[in-house]
């Protein structure tokens, strides 16, 4: 069977790169510590999750019993872990913005949902996840302002637990088709070639979601991206292992025929991003979240993807007036070490004076204003690892380095902007405006009945 490269493989370039930048390793390690001191909400915090709920109220409005279930819930959430697998868009490989996706439910009477919610896309500040309740009686005040508050039924993960509860990360191997060979290359059915479904796991899968709905058989509703449908029919369920052949995959007539069937959940629809690096030989279970390395590839040892370069304190060298120069830290400032530093005051007061400066001195304002690692540090900038660009840039310029105007000044000031808006999102002080508050469109004459009023679309 062929194996596709990443070079060849935009999708798995894609995740190549959110396997680099998404979730540094000292997210993991921290969150890691954290949770196994029992301290949950520390873990979230250092996973970038924000935490909506208090479990002291939700005992007090649905109960001990309930809370004390969500509780063991929570100190069981590896942070980082959910994040690693949180749903991503192309081309950047960015979250999935303005989802509610279902961690658990609780049956207390009415469903009760943990849930994580990503904020819409103009509201995006450093990859931020929220985490919190949904009750299906009442409408919490911390979603009003969400644009999909409810669970997203194609991307529900409270039938995948293995994807963020520590206790069942096990049964990942399993789960993702990692303990069979890979399937053949020809296409099952209505799926073009190249695919990247994995079909061999939907008759399980499938059955999972009928059971979740109450049923033993019938036919659930698969989306496989760029709006195509697909139906997936099981046989009378007696229970016993499930044969890749015995889900019956059809196009679906349209979208109105599979609108009340049970929706397969994207985790299961597609091959599993990291099962798919290690068949094609892109990555190392060493680049993978530890969990993820020892449920895939067992005995092996994972640190998580590689860290920033540390700084060498080796100086960098530059052609300046038929010389070799040096160029390197001097009190935690990039700066030309073969100069005096009368000469150097000189060269840039000369370049004010529109002058043409040393070489070396534009090699160290290059440096400042578009450095060789720019592109680096605008990846871990919109992944949100901010303490991992600065690091990088530290390494290159210097901890004291004061930066002139130019593409990485701008970079960092926009993160700045763009975290305020989040901050402003978060708490209700910007985006579309409720209805309730909007003011009424006059009533058109001779029109009964009551005003209507402005809505945000």
């Amino acid at each position: 069977m062929h194996t596709p490269s990443a070079d060849g493989d935009s999708r798995l370039s894609l995740w190549l790169r959110v396997r680099e930048y998404a979730v540094p390793p000292s997210m993991i390690e921290t969150a890691t510590a954290r949770r196994r001191a029992g301290d949950w909400a520390g873990a979230c915090a250092a996973a970038g999750i924000d935490v909506d709920l208090r479990l002291r109220t939700l005992a007090r409005t649905h109960g001990r019993e309930l809370a004390a279930r969500i509780r063991s819930d929570l100190r069981h959430l590896a942070p980082d872990l959910l994040r690693w697998h949180m749903p991503r868009v192309a081309p950047d490989g960015l979250l999935r913005p303005g989802r509610t996706l279902a961690l658990a439910r609780y049956d207390h009477p009415d469903p009760v949902y943990l849930v994580v919610r990503t904020p819409p896309a103009w509201a995006d500040g450093g990859q931020r996840i929220s985490l919190a309740l949904w009750d299906t009686s009442r409408l919490g005040a911390d979603a009003r302002h969400h644009p999909h508050p409810r669970p997203a039924p194609r991307f529900r993960l409270d039938l995948h637990r293995h994807l963020w509860d520590a206790r069942r990360t096990g049964e990942l191997r399993v789960r993702s088709g990692a303990d069979r060979p890979p399937p053949g290359s020809e296409p099952p059915g209505p799926l073009p070639p190249g695919h990247h479904c994995a079909v061999d796991r939907w008759a399980d899968e499938a059955r999972i979601v009928l059971r979740d709905a109450g049923r033993t058989t019938g036919s659930v509703a698969v989306r496989t991206g760029g709006g195509h449908r697909l139906v997936v029919t099981l046989p009378d369920d007696d229970g016993g292992p499930l044969p890749a052949s015995a889900a019956r995959v059809t196009p679906a007539a349209g979208a109105g025929s599979v609108a009340a069937l049970p929706v397969l959940p994207d985790a299961a629809t597609h091959v599993l991003p990291d099962l798919a690096l290690l068949r094609a030989g892109a990555i190392g279970a060493g680049r993978l979240h530890p969990l993820v390395a020892d449920a895939l590839v067992p005995g092996r040892a994972a640190a998580g993807p590689p860290r920033p370069p540390e700084r060498t304190g080796q100086p960098e060298f530059v052609q300046c007036r038929g010389a070799r120069h040096r160029i390197g830290l001097v009190d935690g400032v990039l700066t030309p070490l073969d100069h005096a530093p009368d000469e150097i005051r000189r060269e840039r007061l000369l370049a004010e004076l529109t002058g043409t400066p040393l070489p070396c001195l534009r090699a160290v304002d290059r440096a400042h204003r578009r450095p060789d690692c720019l592109t680096g540090v605008r990846e871990r900038l919109d992944h949100g690892d901010t303490a991992g660009a600065l690091a990088v840039v530290e390494n290159l310029l210097g901890p004291g380095a004061r930066l002139p105007g130019g593409p990485l000044r701008d970079e960092l000031e926009a993160v700045a902007r763009r975290r305020i808006t989040y901050g402003l999102y978060r708490s209700g002080l910007s985006g579309p405006a409720p209805a309730w508050l909007l003011p009424a469109r006059p009533r058109p004459a001779g029109r009964r009945g009551h005003p209507r009023h402005a809505t945000d679309g």
